[in-house]
């Protein structure tokens, strides 16, 4: 078992599942050396997922900021695994792309862009609805709406006002063009969240 799983889970179960528990730790590993492996390859899995899903960018007119998979895939490698191994993938995913390569939004990379802020966010909004799903904010609709909007709101806190700061922006310019633009897909993200997450959870619990 990951070092993260045995701190955190208790023996107790209900639903077949762990209480306490991720979806990730859910994949069998017989020895801690077997886990160790495991959990690797899961960060592994989950910078990658990311880096693809950041290449799905559709320009916003009038924004520097494209609307792409990226903040969807990192909430959901923070939800799947947890928060320890969460925050390892995404700071896999930004060291990467700092050390040039290419799979920033729309194949970018390095630290120069005016969007960076959204990456760091995402390092802290993946921590965070890790820790939330550990304590089941994935496994019911309402629970995984209010996982994924702190995490959402988590993104934007970082990245509106680095967007401000590296293009000389007033605050609220920021907003108009890095936050408004992006709430009815940040909607839709959350929906597919809330359909996915449970639904995954349930089928854990009858195979259980």
């Amino acid at each position: 078992m990951s070092t993260e799983s045995a701190l955190t889970l208790p023996q107790a179960s209900r639903g077949g599942t762990p209480i306490g528990a991720v979806l990730a730790d859910l994949l069998p590993a017989a020895t801690a050396s077997r886990a160790r492996v495991r959990d690797a390859a899961l960060v592994l899995g989950g910078a990658a997922l990311t880096g693809v899903a950041a290449q799905i960018a559709v320009p916003v007119p009038g924004s520097p900021v494209p609307v792409t998979g990226q903040t969807f895939a990192a909430l959901l490698v923070g939800a799947s695994l947890g928060a320890g191994r969460g925050l390892l993938s995404l700071a896999l995913y930004a060291l990467a792309g700092l050390a040039g390569m290419p799979w920033f939004a729309g194949g970018a990379s390095g630290a120069g862009g005016a969007t960076f802020g959204y990456i760091l966010g995402m390092l802290l909004a993946a921590t965070v609805v890790g820790a939330l799903a550990r304590r089941g904010g994935d496994r019911g609709v309402l629970r995984t709406a209010g996982t994924m909007a702190a995490g959402t709101a988590l993104i934007y806190a970082v990245g509106v006002p680095y967007l401000a700061l590296s293009t000389g922006m007033s605050f609220g310019e920021a907003v108009a063009v890095g936050l408004v633009p992006f709430l009815i897909g940040d909607a839709l993200k959350a929906a597919l969240a809330m359909g996915a997450l449970p639904t995954a959870w349930k089928l854990a619990g009858r195979r259980g």
